[in-house]
């Protein structure tokens, strides 16, 4: 999962980027507002967390033209402005959850790890495939309740199948969603990737649609 971090202080954008990796995030980072649009604008973020008080554009200005470009990624809103007032502001304007300066990092990390399973359709942190079982907060999976080793980019995608069970998912959107902005897309890295998961689940895990991407195969036709 791809999180876009929005914020102009050095420090906090560091802690904020820090946890968020911790917890098998790919993240990208914005200190200003009109380069946290440009990116909010071309890269397909599974969250973004956005800071009110930024130089060069507001947050609630950058968010208003996100959503009004069509731009549906969850966003979670930080600001040191604790007025009731603000908070109406940036929830009418198209947030999906609101904290106020100073804050827990932890809780930062929790609020978009919820937020993700939301817009996904997941009520629990815990996603299950089968005998497969991936959960969310504790980094943790198991295969038939046994605790399975997976590398933290193998963990990424699995997540990202999980969170995402019935779509064919395309290399290219598999690429955009695990790894940063800079990586090669035109790399054969992602069947090595799929195969390495195959391997450590199962064969039939993972289907292939041919010219179209990959799909977790439906558990009527596991055999």
């Amino acid at each position: 999962m791809r999180v876009l971090v929005v914020e102009d202080n050095p420090h906090v954008a560091r802690q904020l980027a820090e946890a968020l990796k911790r917890g098998g995030y790919v993240v990208d980072v914005a200190y200003d507002g009109e380069d946290g649009k440009f990116l909010g604008q071309n890269e397909p973020y599974d969250a973004v967390i956005l800071d009110l008080g930024l130089p060069k554009s507001e947050g609630l200005t950058v968010l208003q033209r996100w959503r009004h470009e069509g731009r549906k990624m969850p966003i979670l809103i930080l600001t040191a402005r604790d007025t009731w007032r603000e908070k109406v502001l940036g929830l009418r304007a198209g947030a999906d959850d609101y904290l106020t300066k100073p804050f827990e990092v932890e809780e930062v990390v929790a609020r978009i790890e919820a937020l993700i399973r939301r817009a996904a359709g997941h009520a629990s942190s815990v996603l299950t495939w089968g005998a497969v079982t991936l959960d969310t907060s504790r980094q943790r999976v198991t295969v038939q309740d046994q605790p399975l080793e997976l590398t933290a980019l193998e963990f990424r995608t699995l997540s990202y199948f999980l969170h995402h069970p019935h779509a064919v998912i395309s290399k290219t959107q598999l690429t955009e969603h695990i790894y940063n902005q800079d990586f090669d897309l035109d790399s054969n890295v992602i069947e090595v990737l799929i195969n390495r998961l195959r391997k450590k689940l199962g064969a039939s895990f993972i289907s292939t649609h041919r010219g179209k991407g990959y799909q977790l195969t439906e558990l009527d036709h596991e055999t």
